[in-house]
């Protein structure tokens, strides 16, 4: 999809971005949980993402959409520290800035990789268990419940427990590479590509599971290319093109914005 067509915003973000959030007179203002700005990151001489600016509040999903090449996943992991940034990264209120990878997850990110990632020569439990590295010194009662927690959400990893991960269906490494995920406890998941390669009942099933976690506490930074279901599942979302945001606002009102049901809810029909 490259070379897609630009969204004809007249210069500024869009008025979406501009009208104002539904919330009570005198209710405070819930700092962002992740708040990112004018974020940029290079492959040499090529800058892929250029001043991106976004915020995450605590308890919600948020969705980057945008064409292949937009920088979408550079963005994920340039936050989770996997690639050199310029720019302000705070997470929770502490700026990033020098955190590893592992200091990050220490901190409460996660990340699930559109690869997913797992070890295929591995049972599924113990691919799960390796999640829990961040825990480690809880003992096995707190691992067993974690262990639970992911089987109560994603009951088909219960049942393929024993099995090797290379044996599973691409749904359940999906559910799998989640799961993972979710046993060190994050409070914040940057999620890519979740959707990709799956049959459309199990993207739904995959992105409920999403809801459900939104709905226990955590916060979700869902990058997709399933616009449609992206925006259905999330709270609020941000299309990036070129690497730069392009227009952004609450998902219920950017689902039905002409320009971006044009642009990139009308493809899903096409396909």
């Amino acid at each position: 999809m490259n070379g897609a067509a630009r969204l004809p915003l007249g210069g500024t973000p869009s008025s979406v971005a501009e009208m104002p959030a539904d919330r009570p007179a005198g209710a405070p203002v819930v700092a962002p949980l992740l708040e990112i700005d004018r974020l940029s990151v290079s492959y040499g001489k090529v800058q892929a993402v250029r001043e991106v600016s976004m915020r995450v509040p605590a308890g919600s999903i948020v969705t980057v959409i945008g064409p292949n090449g937009a920088g979408k996943t550079t963005l994920l992991m340039a936050l989770m520290g996997l690639l050199p940034s310029q720019g302000r990264i705070r997470f929770d209120g502490h700026d990033c800035r020098g955190a590893d990878p592992q200091q990050r997850v220490e901190m409460g990110m996660g990340l699930v990789t559109e690869k997913r990632d797992l070890f295929g020569s591995m049972t599924v439990e113990d691919n799960l268990t390796l999640g829990a590295f961040r825990n480690r010194r809880e003992g096995k009662a707190a691992r067993r419940s974690e262990l639970d927690r992911v089987y109560a959400l994603f009951p088909r990893l219960k049942e393929r427990s024993t099995q090797l991960a290379q044996t599973l269906s691409g749904g359940e490494r999906q559910m799998l590479a989640l799961g993972r995920a979710l046993m060190a406890r994050p409070r914040l998941l940057l999620l890519d590509e979740p959707s990709l390669g799956l049959a459309p009942r199990i993207v739904r099933e995959v992105l409920h599971a999403v809801s459900q976690l939104r709905d226990a506490g955590l916060s979700v930074l869902l990058v997709e290319q399933n616009a449609r279901a992206a925006l259905q599942t999330a709270d609020e979302g941000y299309v990036l093109e070129l690497g730069e945001v392009a227009l952004h606002g609450p998902s219920a009102q950017l689902l039905h914005d002409p320009k971006v049901e044009s642009t990139y809810l009308g493809m899903l029909h096409e396909d």
